[in-house]
């Protein structure tokens, strides 16, 4: 049964819905700013040093905690570089993975305990050299000696170390910014001035920049079997979801008629079979992210869904402009 997190719940619900409670965390708020401010400084005076990699280096994150769909915003990414003829690897920290051999490239049967969920799947999905590591700057490193000319690093905004040649923001258009405070009385990980200095915002769902599109689902481990979602309207199933915003994922499998019983679990949740004893025989459906981390479990009636990120035209001739700009200086 899933497995919840109290403290956590009612802090992401307090951030979105209003509550005013959460203002006797403020406090708490300005430590925690004062404390970021003073680390950008020390690296903005070069107390603290950066690593400035020859290839350009193109960070995508955000500012907010939890789920905003950028995973699959740097699959789509790196897919528009291999289309231009480059050669990208994806830099990421690997978060959760309980390995010692840091800096690791990381392959798609990697086990993701010990080297992340995100990074196991983003070696999947992208066909290019992954490499993760605590420390970016390893990561941005070991890739360069692969071969990799253009770096795109994974959810590395606030990772000053590693110097970049720009930044995109990805902001979960549904949710937005909350209330604007900063951790813990509200979901940001840095003042949302910061917004100004980055070159690119991409915003999720709406009348945003992009949209996340679900492909064909396929059984657990066997990705070659594909099945029309389509064909799964007006059928029962489980859902389960250990991502940053699992409503999202709940949304998508409700709009192609499917009747969900949802099941939420901390985000880069480690599954056991222990998860799944008590649920009646209703295929479960999952994400991809929670799938790498699910096959070894071999669960029986179990499918997963993909998604890709889809730009609009105006967000996708955004891309490829700053595509362009980054190209231009690095060759100058």
């Amino acid at each position: 049964m899933p497995r919840r997190v109290p403290v956590r719940d009612a802090l992401e619900r307090a951030w979105y819905d209003g509550s005013r409670w959460i203002w006797l965390l403020l406090p708490l708020s300005a430590l925690y700013g004062l404390i970021v401010s003073i680390r950008r400084q020390l690296y903005a005076r070069k107390i603290l040093t950066t690593y400035r990699s020859p290839a350009p280096v193109l960070v995508v994150g955000n500012i907010t905690v939890g789920g905003t769909g950028k995973t699959p915003v740097v699959a789509a990414l790196v897919e528009r570089l291999s289309a231009r003829g480059l050669r990208p690897g994806v830099v990421t920290r690997g978060y959760g993975g309980q390995a010692s051999d840091w800096p690791h490239q990381v392959r798609g049967e990697d086990d993701p305990a010990l080297y992340g969920d995100e990074a196991v799947l983003l070696a999947r999905r992208t066909g290019v050299p992954v490499v993760a590591a605590p420390r970016r700057a390893d990561a941005a490193r070991q890739l360069l000696d692969l071969g990799v000319n253009f770096i795109v690093a994974d959810d590395g905004l606030q990772h000053l170390a590693l110097a970049r040649d720009a930044e995109v923001e990805v902001v979960d258009g549904a949710r937005g910014y909350g209330n604007g405070f900063l951790l813990p009385a509200g979901p940001l990980r840095e003042a949302q001035t910061s917004r100004r200095r980055v070159d690119l915002r991409l915003v999720n769902g709406g009348e945003g920049d992009f949209t996340l599109q679900a492909r064909d689902c396929h059984p657990l481990g066997r990705p070659e079997a594909r099945e029309d979602l389509r064909a799964w309207s007006g059928r029962a199933v489980h859902a389960v979801a250990a991502i940053g915003h699992p409503q999202r994922f709940f949304d998508t499998l409700t709009a192609a008629g499917i009747r969900v019983t949802p099941h939420r679990f901390p985000d880069h949740h480690a599954f056991d079979q222990g998860d799944f004893r008590g649920l009646d025989d209703r295929p479960i459906f999952m994400t991809e992210k929670d799938a790498v981390k699910c096959e070894r479990l071999r669960l029986p009636r179990a499918f997963v869904l993909p998604v890709d990120a889809v730009f609009t035209h105006q967000a996708r001739q955004a891309v490829d402009d700053l595509l362009d700009r980054l190209l231009d200086a690095r060759s100058h």
